[in-house]
């Protein structure tokens, strides 16, 4: 064997040590995903059991909660209803009420001066 036929021999060899290294390195690596996997897994198992358990009664107060808010909503419009009702019924009155004790004071004034206002103003 000559020179050149060890250094070719050489740098084949290194190079094959090279390549296993890397493949060592990643199994190395992939089984720690592996490990970090199967915990993360046993993690979202406990947590899908702990879903479960809440579910159910979640679910009862968001339905419970969502029939007190439309409870809520009729009562706001019947309020509302009852208050332009009850607007629409005392504004007329109290306005007959100032136009009648606004005349009545025209008529008290008028008997008690004897004179009638416009010819007091003039």
């Amino acid at each position: 064997m000559s020179s050149s036929e060890w250094g070719q021999l050489v740098l084949d060899v290194l190079g094959g040590v090279g390549a296993l290294l890397i493949g060592t390195g990643v199994l190395v690596a992939a089984l720690a995903l592996a490990k970090t996997l199967a915990r993360v897994r046993v993690t979202l198992d406990s947590v899908d059991r702990q879903l479960e358990n809440i579910g159910p009664p979640v679910t009862s107060t968001l339905a419970h909660v969502d029939e007190v808010t439309r409870s809520l909503d009729q009562t706001a419009g019947t309020l509302s209803r009852t208050a332009d009702l009850a607007k629409s019924a005392v504004v007329p009155a109290i306005v007959n009420l100032g136009a009648t004790l606004s005349g009545v004071t025209a008529g008290l004034r008028r008997l008690v001066t004897g004179k009638d206002r416009k010819a007091r103003e003039q």
